[in-house]
């Protein structure tokens, strides 16, 4: 559980209690199921990542949208983007083991996540992670709803595959980017989970 859905749920979870305990259940029986929505939101099971060889791993729980030849710094990469659901985990992981090389926040809009003017406009927080083999990025894309982006590491930080990075509020979108010469192994419609499911491998 991330500790800040303790918070969010307490006010809702407080008042149907005492709503309940009053015997007026029908106005207590939203609230507390909404409560119960947000503990299941800030959800954060275990994972324990794959032990592939040059794998670069999902960041976030979600549907693969699309995954697209760009241009990032004048060179051809591989961009994978992903859908979070209000029914997503949303705690972003590390793709690979690296250095936190440099993190750019970007304010921005709020369209819905799945669209493509969201990858463009919306808010959102770049990842730079550098390795020996390379370089991959992350982005933590904010959605319709969510309108925070929590990172939870400092620029220089070393962090391994699968280690938490932040999470993204209610509804989100997540790209990562790496380099075309990568093998990737998953297809738009594929669902994936974060720091578990392969993306790519790294030839």
């Amino acid at each position: 559980m991330v500790r800040t859905g303790l918070y969010f749920a307490a006010v809702p979870a407080f008042a149907g209690g005492f709503l309940g305990w009053q015997g007026w259940w029908a106005p207590a029986a939203p609230l507390l199921g909404l409560a119960g929505f947000v503990l299941f939101f800030f959800r954060d099971p275990e994972r324990a990542a794959p032990s592939v060889p040059g794998a670069i791993l999902a960041p976030a729980d979600g549907k693969v949208l699309a995954v697209e030849e760009v241009i990032l710094d004048g060179q051809a990469q591989i961009q994978v983007s992903i859908f979070l659901s209000i029914f997503d985990v949303h705690v972003n992981r590390a793709p690979i083991a690296g250095r936190i090389e440099a993190v750019h926040y970007r304010p921005g809009k709020f369209h819905i996540a799945s669209t493509r003017r969201a990858s463009r406009e919306n808010e959102r927080n770049e990842i730079v992670l550098e390795s020996d083999g390379g370089r991959v990025v992350v982005r933590q894309i904010a959605g319709l709803v969510a309108r925070r982006i929590e990172f939870w590491r400092e620029i220089g930080d070393q962090v391994e595959r699968g280690e938490r990075l932040g999470m993204i509020r209610f509804g989100s979108r997540a790209e990562v980017v790496f380099d075309r010469r990568c093998r990737v192994e998953v297809r738009p419609g594929q669902h994936v989970r974060a720091g578990v499911s392969v993306l790519a491998v790294r030839e």
